[in-house]
């Protein structure tokens, strides 16, 4: 769904997040740090992709219609870490959904394979946007694109969350990801784009190192 361009919204943040000096670098920062990701965890790109397959024959890479910016979907990657029925098994398991919003996360995932447990508290098989960030559909930093049928149920306060590109990290990562409740979650979005910079990104970037290591809210 295509965010209404109509809706109010303040001014001196979409100013900032929309000035070309800002675009530039921002994108500038993009291609280099993916660049470099994509050739340094290149072996890590290898054996994981391995490891899934072994684990559970099948593709090795997931792919899902996500919101980006403006609402605009697009196709976001990520390694496999779920058995390949994990879609219609999600209706079984509804009931133990423990966010408070759209979104869907449970402790124990049954449709995560052995292999996926590992790929996720490493955030490894988030590795593959690298690629969604080098084409120009999402951002190294910036909020984390929501599947489109999710974005649908966001309140329009939420969805100003769409008015900067997506991300592969944001505030949500360093701060305790899925400890963290979706409305709390959405807020952090928000506080984004009103302190959205090149420093704040470099601050974001930084501090997520530490956060993936120590696998702060991974599950």
């Amino acid at each position: 769904m295509m965010l209404e361009t109509t809706e109010k919204t303040d001014a001196p943040q979409i100013i900032l997040n929309r000035s070309i000096f800002y675009r530039l670098l921002k994108r500038i920062l993009d291609i280099m740090l993916s660049l470099i990701g994509l050739v340094i965890l290149s072996p890590i790109f290898l054996i994981t992709a391995i490891a899934i397959y072994i684990d559970d024959p099948g593709p090795i890479l997931f792919k899902q219609e996500r919101s980006g910016i403006n609402g605009k979907p697009f196709i976001m990657w990520k390694f496999r870490s779920m058995y390949q029925n994990a879609p219609e098994l999600r209706f079984e398991l509804e009931d133990q959904n423990e966010l408070d919003g759209p979104a869907f996360k449970i402790t124990n995932d049954p449709r995560v394979t052995r292999v996926g447990k590992f790929i996720r508290r490493k955030s490894i098989d988030e590795l593959p946007q690298l690629i969604n960030i080098l084409i120009g559909n999402m951002s190294i930093v910036g909020p984390r694109p929501l599947p489109t049928y999710e974005t649908e149920q966001l309140t329009a306060a939420q969805k100003k969350r769409l008015l900067v590109k997506q991300g592969l990290i944001c505030y949500w990562q360093i701060s305790g990801r899925n400890d963290i409740s979706f409305s709390e979650w959405m807020k952090m979005d928000i506080r984004y784009i009103n302190e959205a910079s090149i420093l704040t990104d470099l601050k974001i970037i930084i501090s997520a190192i530490p956060a993936v290591i120590g696998m702060k809210g991974a599950r």
